[in-house]
C-alpha cells in the first residue's frame, strides 16, 4: 500500500513537471512568433541611439521662381557623455575653439544623459571652427549637419515673409502661416551602445530627412525692388518714419509686391524691436483710399 502511494505522488510531480514544461514551450513560442515585434522594438531602443539631422526647409520662391528664402548648411554640436573618457581634456579644448568658459562646456561633457546638444554656442558653426573640433577626433563628439535659413534680399518683403527660430521653427509672417508645409521630417543617424553607453563596433544605419515642400508665391522681385527703392527714396525725400507700398495686378487681384517701411533683417530679428518685426503695416494699419479708390465704369 505504502508503494502504491509513493508510486502516485511520483506520477503527480511527473504529470506538473511535464505540464509546466508544456506551458514553459507554449509561452516561448508565443514570445517568439506573436511578441516578437513588440519586444524586438523595446530592446533596440534600450541599445540604439538616434543622432538627429536636420531636414531642409522648404524655399520661398517668387512667381518667377527665384528664391526668396533658401538655406545654408551648416554643423552642430552633439555630444555623449558616455563615450567621452577624458571629459576634463575635451572640456577644455572644445571651450577653447567654441569661446565659452571651461566650466560651462565641462557641464555639458559631463552631463547625465544619452545625447546632450551643445546650446547655442555649438549651433549653426561655421567651416572652420567645424573643421577645427572635427580634427580633435574625441570619443563621444559629433558634428551633424544643420540646416540654416537664409534670405537672399536681406529686408526686402520681410515682413510678408517672416523669420524663423534657432530650430527652424516658423515665428511670423508666411514662414509662420505655412510652417507646417515648409517643414520637412528630420532624419538619423542610429547608432548602438551597451549599458555604460559604449558605441558597438555595429554598422550605423543612416535615416536621411525628407525636405519640406516649396511654396511659390504671386510677388514679382522685380517689381518688389522697384518699390522696396521708391519707398526709401520717398522717406529720405520727405523724412518720413514710415512708408507702405501695395501694388496688384487689377485684373487677378494678385500681390505682386508689398512693402513695409521700416522693415528688418530676418537673420538679426534679434536685433529690432517688437512693433518693427511683427507690424505688416500694409495690412495692418488703417488708411483711406482717397482718390487711390474709384468706381470705373465698364462698358458692355
Amino acid at each position: 500500500m505504502f508503494q502504491s502511494l509513493q508510486n502516485s505522488r511520483i506520477r503527480q510531480v511527473l504529470i506538473i513537471i511535464v505540464l509546466l514544461f508544456i506551458f514553459v514551450i507554449i509561452r516561448v513560442f508565443y514570445v517568439q512568433v506573436f511578441e516578437y515585434e513588440k519586444l524586438n522594438e523595446l530592446a533596440e531602443n534600450l541599445w540604439s541611439r538616434n543622432l538627429p539631422v536636420q531636414a531642409d526647409r522648404g524655399l520661398i520662391l517668387d512667381r518667377n521662381g527665384k528664391v526668396i528664402a533658401g538655406n545654408v548648411t551648416t554643423s552642430s554640436l552633439v555630444l555623449v557623455p558616455n563615450q567621452i573618457k577624458n571629459k576634463e581634456e575635451v572640456a577644455e579644448k572644445l571651450a577653447d575653439i567654441l569661446g565659452v568658459s571651461y566650466e560651462e562646456m565641462y557641464k555639458h561633457v559631463s552631463k547625465k544623459t544619452s545625447i546632450e546638444r551643445v546650446h547655442p554656442e555649438g549651433r549653426g558653426l561655421s567651416y572652420e571652427i567645424a573643421d577645427e573640433i572635427n580634427s580633435l577626433n574625441y570619443d563621444g563628439v559629433y558634428l551633424l549637419k544643420e540646416t540654416e535659413r537664409y534670405y537672399n534680399y536681406l529686408d526686402i518683403l520681410s515682413h510678408v515673409i517672416g523669420y524663423v527660430g534657432i530650430d527652424n521653427q516658423g515665428l511670423s509672417g508666411l514662414e509662420l502661416l505655412y510652417d507646417d508645409v515648409l517643414t520637412g521630417e528630420n532624419g538619423s543617424i542610429k547608432y548602438f551602445s551597451d549599458g555604460k553607453g559604449q558605441k558597438l563596433e555595429i554598422g550605423e544605419v543612416y535615416e536621411s530627412p525628407q525636405s519640406g515642400m516649396n511654396i511659390t508665391l504671386t510677388i514679382d522681385l522685380n517689381i518688389q525692388l522697384a518699390l522696396s527703392n521708391e519707398l526709401e527714396n520717398a522717406m529720405t525725400k520727405y523724412n518720413a518714419e514710415g512708408a507702405i507700398g501695395i501694388v496688384m495686378n487689377p485684373k487677378t487681384g494678385e500681390i505682386l509686391a508689398m512693402e513695409s517701411k521700416p522693415s528688418f533683417n530676418q537673420s538679426n530679428y534679434q536685433d529690432y524691436s517688437i512693433e518693427t518685426i511683427n507690424r505688416n503695416l500694409a495690412i495692418w494699419s488703417n488708411f483711406e483710399p482717397g482718390s487711390t479708390f474709384k468706381h470705373v465704369p465698364t462698358i458692355q
